[in-house]
């Protein structure tokens, strides 16, 4: 039997969809779900998707020792701070505490994101890279990315997972990548990376490409990624031995789209609605990078970081779970107008 689980960032877009699918879903033998929550309105909130809420001061590491092997929590999902390990770091070593002291395999899956393992973090892009690619945890550690916080966060999966293993935690990096949909939880409920393409052009009055031709990127409907979580959550409670630490990368993807194509889905969409003047979409100039960024309130350098690149990355060790993806990588493209429908209304309020 495992210990309990502890879910985190219930009240985002990845985490409360993740907490509801919990909520729908008969788990295999466990002992109770808590979900961290930081105010009493969140705690009311996630008693109503059957999770116990806990409190954690992480500027007490004692606290958060206690918090955890009192609990005997055995598995925690992270999804709050992909950028340092702050948090991250103290939990681990409360789960080898709780490993030494119930003799229970312990688990560890940190949330990073696709610009990880992309150009801007200093990864490989000519050609296709998988997650279970024997020398991504090697390219990681070599990574040399002009943008620091992309290093700091590289740095953060590389702690985690050598943290991790001195300590006998398996660790888990899942990859996020453009997710799209709407999210199920009771917080936000849009994407991060559709809303910063709609706000850029909406700011600017005009769809800007800021890519060279054929970029790429990976793209997830919001219902496959939970389902990543899920599969490997059930991989974990039936001691299957998902692959973990080095051999542990998870990305959540259907397949690649263009992003010009996805720009241009958009701009379709807010053209319709009176949003833009025109559906078509042009080579951004330094004019436009200077209006982009005051759109998404960013220094102009970071635009092509929030909107665009490419990565390579595709996935395999989701797939040998058993996750399938119902949506394919096409359908983000198809359901442009909603998303976008979707996006507006929750700028709107």
């Amino acid at each position: 039997m495992s210990g309990s689980i502890l879910t985190t960032g219930a009240s985002g877009y990845l985490g409360g969809s993740l907490l509801a699918r919990l909520h729908d879903t008969s788990l295999p033998s466990h002992k109770t779900l808590y979900a961290l929550v930081r105010s009493k309105a969140q705690a009311e909130a996630v008693k109503s998707y059957g999770a116990e809420p806990l409190f954690i001061d992480f500027e007490d590491e004692q606290s958060v020792a206690r918090s955890i092997v009192e609990r005997q929590i055995t598995i925690i999902f992270f999804l709050v701070d992909a950028m340092k390990p702050n948090m991250q770091i103290p939990m681990i070593k409360a789960l080898a505490e709780v490993k030494k002291q119930t003799g229970l395999d312990v688990h560890f899956l940190h949330t990073s994101g696709a610009k990880i393992f992309s150009e801007h973090a200093g990864l490989p892009t000519d050609h296709a890279l998988s997650d279970d690619e024997p020398g991504l945890y090697r390219m990681q550690k070599d990574a040399e990315s002009p943008h620091a916080f992309l290093k700091q966060a590289t740095n953060t999966n590389n702690t985690i997972i050598e943290t991790a293993e001195n300590l006998g935690v398996r660790s888990y990096i899942f990859i996020p990548c453009i997710v799209y949909g709407e999210g199920q939880g009771f917080g936000n409920k849009i994407s991060i990376q559709t809303t910063a393409v709609i706000k850029a052009a909406k700011g600017v009055g005009r769809m800007y490409d800021i890519n060279p031709e054929g970029a790429t990127w990976p793209v997830c409907h919001i219902h496959d990624n939970t389902q990543l979580y899920m599969s490997l959550l059930l991989s974990i409670l039936n001691g299957k031995n998902p692959g973990h630490g080095k051999n542990g990368y998870y990305l959540a993807s259907s397949g690649s789209i263009a992003w010009y194509d996805l720009y241009s889905a958009v701009a379709k969409a807010l053209t319709q609605r009176g949003v833009l003047d025109s559906a078509e979409v042009q080579k951004a100039d330094n004019a436009a990078l200077e209006k982009m960024a005051e759109a998404l309130g960013c220094p102009k350098q970071m635009v092509a970081v929030q909107l665009g690149g490419k990565c390579t990355l595709q996935p395999r060790r989701g797939l040998e779970l058993g996750w399938k993806p119902q949506y394919a990588s096409e359908h983000i493209i198809e359901k442009a107008d909603a998303e976008v429908e979707l996006i507006l209304r929750h700028l709107k309020n």
